[in-house]
């Protein structure tokens, strides 16, 4: 029987797991994954580059800028 290869962020677990970082930091990087992949509509990462890396960046920093105006009291 052919085993299906495992899906990436669960390998993602496993190798954080084996470093022994915490709970908190594992879960923190697979929401951070997660949100790059959706950013890009479900492309594998191992299809991207630092291209596609900083585009997710600079989208995050707009999101964060804009959020902060936002809350900046109004006069």
């Amino acid at each position: 029987m052919e085993q299906r290869p495992r899906k990436l962020l669960d390998q993602v677990r496993n190798v954080i797991h084996m470093k022994h970082y915490s709970y908190r930091t594992e879960e923190s990087d697979v929401v951070w994954i997660r949100r790059f992949i959706l950013f890009h509509n479900k492309r594998h990462p191992i299809e991207m580059g630092t291209a596609e890396i900083g585009q997710f960046l600079s989208d995050r920093a707009i999101q964060a800028q804009g959020l902060l105006s936002w809350l900046e009291p109004r006069h």
